[in-house]
């Protein structure tokens, strides 16, 4: 049980059977803040697509290894233990994914005013 008397997850928990899409758990959601733990199994985004969010996002490898690619053609690889911010609006690809791969996400407000 985790602390505070709650239920809990165990992050580096896998399944007896890896999902064959990636799976997405929010662990919290605040306002303005959200933490997801995803789960990845050799998945990569679709070509040519790109994420372009509207919040900040800093990741975490809790287990196994990632990349993500940027329209530019360079390349950050993750490991166990490694971190990444991606400011707001950073384009930005998962180009590669161990089986399993845990990510950690926190995304949350860039702190730049938003023009309508």
């Amino acid at each position: 049980m985790a602390a505070g008397g709650g239920g809990g997850l165990n992050l580096f928990a896998l399944p007896d059977r890896l999902p064959e899409e990636e799976m997405t758990q929010q662990l919290l959601t605040a306002p303005g803040v959200r933490v997801e733990r995803i789960l990845s199994g050799g998945q990569v985004s679709p070509e040519g697509f790109w994420y372009d969010q509207q919040e900040d996002e800093w990741v975490a490898i809790l287990q196994g290894e990632g990349e993500i690619a940027y329209p530019d053609g360079s390349r950050v690889r993750l490991q166990t233990g490694d971190t990444l911010l991606l400011p707001a609006h950073q384009k930005h690809r998962v180009s590669y994914t161990s089986t399993p791969c845990i990510w950690l996400c926190v995304f949350y407000p860039n702190g730049e005013e938003e023009t309508p």
